[in-house]
């Protein structure tokens, strides 16, 4: 292909089909993304999905000949009516796909804020525009807004760079090299079509500002494409962490096995069963306390991680008092872990100063919306009860992160301690979240599902922990149902023995 014919394709893209060509792309992509929604439940496919469909629209009328032209004629008018209003919201769609793509709120909640108010702001002001325009069906009150909006979208635009250079984002630089393409095109084709410099037939104008749409949103979709790799690699990290303490805790399994037959084969064969069993149900004692050490290396970075995290937030958004205040928590809360790490039981009141503060610190990162409640009966002495250690962090773990984290509107749970027929420690955890069945439906439609062991594991410490008293625990979950049989809740009743 010559020059001379290149040329006249790029200035006469109705003719030569490039209109047609760019709207069926957008159209697939539209399609294709709104799809791939259902699929990952992820809100970044819907809002681009969004985003393709509105260009589609606001262009269509762009079409002069052709099936498409022919499908468009019966809405033409309605289609040219609301261009200007279809041109700000695929903007504005922009705005919100670009910082969520980028996850601006785990960065930065005060511009996440600003921005999300400032685009309410632009919705009300292009739906109120709208409005008045079809109620007078007066267009040109769109063209006189135009100008305001289209100058108040670039400086907005402009600001928007700022957090996304600010902030290291792996997946930030899409955002900026798609926007600067769509955004240099733009300029060049409305400064040629502005001043005229070349003829009214000539739509080159157009044609740059189509290869520039193109081009921005094939930079997008390799974005969602590596955005997808990098929850695909976290996944496989997450797996082979997983893959590698499992054969960690077979490791020590084999060697608690071998050291225990070790050890029998050393008895003499008149030694008595009471002392074999006795042998036998201190190294099962043992191998449980390992599979317990064993499991919080694979959960305590994890929560240190996010808890940091949380932490870090403040110090960024310069709100040293909560910084100070919650790092003095985090790090008598990491103290007491590894004391209690050293010993296989612990007193009641000890274990209730552990849970106040891994509940303090996990509520960070729900901006303490949880609210909490401590009853303790009198009749308890905590500072005399035993109990195994850190036995009811895994409970209270469950309710914040599969009850409570789903629910919206007030957040409580209630910890209450007292005695049962002075033979047991009574321990009741009630919340008030969307119950098991929600959450085992919430777990199930996610991509990266974690098998949870903590309540297994406990189970085990429990029935070994019971070997040395007369009474043996006992342990219910129970569902909180209103009239209408709804979820309200989940109940935890734990019996830990006594005497």
């Amino acid at each position: 292909m010559d020059t001379t014919s290149f040329r006249y394709i790029l200035e006469q893209p109705n003719e030569n089909g490039i209109v047609v060509f760019i709207l069926g792309i957008l159209f697939i992509l539209s399609i294709y993304h709104f799809l791939l929604y259902f699929q990952h439940k992820d809100n970044i496919y819907l809002y681009y999905s969004f985003y393709t469909s509105l260009i589609f629209l606001s262009h269509l009328n762009d079409v002069q000949n052709g099936f498409l032209a022919t499908l468009s004629k019966p809405v033409i008018d309605l289609l040219n009516f609301i261009d200007l209003p279809l041109m700000w919201l695929y903007n504005i769609i922009y705005f919100v796909f670009g910082f969520t793509f980028v996850d601006l709120k785990s960065y930065s909640k005060k511009w996440h804020l600003f921005l999300y108010k400032t685009i309410f702001l632009l919705l009300l002001i292009v739906f109120t525009s709208t409005i008045v325009a079809v109620s007078t069906n007066n267009i040109t009150i769109l063209d006189k807004v135009n100008t305001y909006i289209i100058a108040f979208l670039f400086l907005f635009g402009s600001v928007c760079y700022y957090p996304l250079l600010k902030f290291k984002m792996p997946l930030q630089y899409y955002i900026v090299i798609g926007s600067l393409v769509l955004f240099i095109s733009s300029l060049v084709a409305f400064y040629i079509h502005r001043f005229n410099i070349l003829p009214e037939d000539n739509h080159l104008p157009f044609s740059i500002f189509y290869i520039g749409v193109i081009i921005e949103n094939i930079i997008f979709t390799l974005g969602l494409g590596h955005k997808q790799k990098l929850i695909l690699q976290e996944k496989n990290d997450s797996q082979q962490k997983l893959i590698f303490q499992l054969k960690e805790n077979e490791n020590l399994k084999i060697e608690i096995q071998k050291k225990l037959e070790e050890d029998i084969a050393s008895f003499s064969k008149q030694a008595e069963k009471e002392k074999f069993e006795k042998l036998k149900a201190n190294y099962d004692k043992e191998l449980a306390e390992l599979k317990v050490s064993s499991l919080r290396s694979q959960m305590n970075p994890h929560f240190i991680f996010n808890s940091l995290n949380a932490i870090k937030l403040y110090i960024i958004e310069s709100e040293k008092e909560n910084a100070v205040y919650y790092l003095n928590k985090f790090s008598k809360l990491i103290r007491k872990i590894l004391a209690s790490t050293r010993e296989k039981e612990i007193t009641l009141a000890d274990e209730i100063e552990t849970l106040k503060l891994y509940f303090e610190i996990e509520n960070i990162r729900f901006n303490n919306e949880i609210i909490p409640s401590l009853t303790i009966a009198e009749s308890l002495n905590v500072n005399t009860i035993k109990i195994p250690s850190l036995i009811l962090q895994p409970f209270l773990e469950n309710a914040i992160w599969h009850g409570l984290s789903s629910k919206k509107g007030t957040k409580k749970i209630d910890v209450s301690f007292e005695k049962e027929k002075e033979t047991h420690l009574k321990i009741t955890i009630i919340d008030n979240g969307i119950g098991r069945k929600k959450s085992t439906e919430i777990k199930s439609r996610k991509i990266h599902k974690k098998e949870s062991i903590g309540i297994k594991l406990t189970q085990e410490r429990l029935t070994n922990f019971s070997k040395d008293y007369k009474n043996n625990y006992s342990l219910h979950f129970i569902d909180l149902l209103n009239k209408n049989k709804t979820a309200i809740g989940t109940e935890v009743v734990l019996r830990i023995p006594l005497k």
